[in-house]
């Protein structure tokens, strides 16, 4: 008895697996117009990518911040962190 059910499980499984891909094969066609239509360099390039799962072409640049950047970020930090500890010390 287990056997068949095996058997019948694998069968829903497949057919399952099949209008799935199906399903996405449909939805990267839509995916693939729609950027057509918004006259993306990319979208043949991006649909092969995920059908291939592959890892972006180019790593993104690092951002560099100046030290003035730097220190403007800092200084707003250690006045947020003042402002909580001071709510932090008149609630209790």
């Amino acid at each position: 008895m287990p056997r068949g059910k095996s058997s019948q499980n694998t069968d829903i499984l497949e057919y399952a697996l099949a209008h799935l891909e199906k399903e996405r094969a449909e939805i990267q066609a839509k995916i693939d117009h729609v950027r057509k239509q918004l006259g993306s360099a990319s979208a043949a390039s991006s649909s092969s990518a995920a059908a291939s799962s592959a890892s972006p072409a180019a790593p993104r640049k690092k951002r560099v911040l100046s030290p003035a950047a730097r220190k403007r970020i800092a200084a707003a930090q250690k006045r947020r962190w003042a402002e909580h500890h001071k709510k932090l010390a008149a609630g209790e």
